[in-house]
């Protein structure tokens, strides 16, 4: 056995039968499967293990981990689902020895609805993700030290090495799964925009901006006890946007100068954002979801920078 794709989930869910029928749609067959769900069920499908456990995702990864086969670890999670060639190209990468892990990104699927729509295009914008939006659509293939796990594949003798995800981080068991891979085994995780998964966007406003408030609370956290890959300029960014913008109309009563400065950086700001809505127009032609976008991208800063400072300043213990 070459693969084992492992899915955590909480039930059978319609996301995760669409996973398992893209899944029985690979060009490269050499694979297993196995699901582990909070419910038990009676169902059962082709080449697949179903597990139970009501513990967290990374708790589940670790038990799929420990029955698995195949050579290689392949994660993805309920809600995403791989492309025809998602296997074979990332077979094609896994041959080098140097090379402990691959990933590719997580696109937004065409049947998304708009408010999901509006998320992915959060995403997707430079202006959203910096640098790191080439986790959400293609991108140059470059080498990465840090991946989500909702499209990742690792050498299972590495993953065994490293004794799996640290699970008391949730989200950022993956993170701490990369730094373990980078500074451990000394290997390399490598990005290729061939290996591709189509990932649910969670809809604006609220379901979007709870996920991305626990990932600004655990980059924060992570920022300052794992600061090798998370304490980065790019990850503060947000942070000092959203006290630049409440704190900022102060700088009146100090200097002039410094207020116009002030001034000129939120007009920047929102003419970018105006531009990224465009752009999101040329690509979905939808006007309503270009509207939606600039009120999205906006509280995603905010919410995720006032997370990030809780996380980096405030937070002791992360309470899963």
């Amino acid at each position: 056995m070459l693969f084992s794709i492992i899915i955590p989930a909480p039930s059978i869910n319609p996301y995760l039968l669409e996973c398992l029928k893209a899944i029985r749609g690979q060009s490269f067959t050499d694979y297993e499967i196995i699901i582990i769900l909070d419910q038990k069920t009676t169902q059962t499908f082709f080449k697949t293990k179903i597990l139970f456990s009501s513990k967290g995702p990374a708790e589940k990864r670790d038990l799929g981990a420990t029955l698995a086969q195949g050579e290689y670890l392949a994660f993805l999670d309920d809600d995403s689902y791989p492309s025809k060639n998602w296997l074979k190209e990332g077979e094609i990468n896994l041959e080098s020895s140097i090379i402990s892990a691959v990933c590719g990104p997580g696109i937004t699927p065409t049947n998304d609805n708009l408010f999901q729509k509006v998320s992915g295009c959060v995403n997707e914008s430079f202006l959203g993700t910096t640098i790191y939006n080439y986790r959400f659509k293609p991108k140059k293939k470059r080498f990465v030290d840090d991946y989500p796990s909702m499209n990742f594949i690792i050498k299972k003798e590495d993953f065994e090495k490293i004794k799996g995800f640290d699970t008391s981080f949730w989200p950022g068991e993956d993170t701490k799964l990369c730094l373990d891979i980078i500074q451990k085994l000394q290997k390399k995780i490598l990005y290729d925009p061939k290996i591709i998964v189509y990932h649910h966007r969670r809809p604006i406003f609220k379901k979007h901006l709870q996920q991305n408030g626990r990932y600004g609370l655990h980059r924060g956290y992570f920022a300052r006890i794992l600061p090798a890959t998370s304490f980065r300029i790019s990850y503060f960014l947000p942070s000092l946007f959203t006290l630049g913008l409440l704190l900022g109309w102060v700088s009146l009563y100090i200097n002039i100068i410094l207020f116009q400065a002030y001034l000129f950086i939120v007009l920047f700001y929102f003419i970018f954002a105006i531009i990224e809505s465009f752009r999101t127009y040329n690509k979905y032609q939808n006007i309503l979801l270009s509207i939606l976008f600039i009120p999205a991208i906006i509280s995603t800063h905010l919410w995720y920078g006032i997370q990030f400072i809780r996380g980096f300043i405030f937070t002791k213990k992360l309470i899963k």
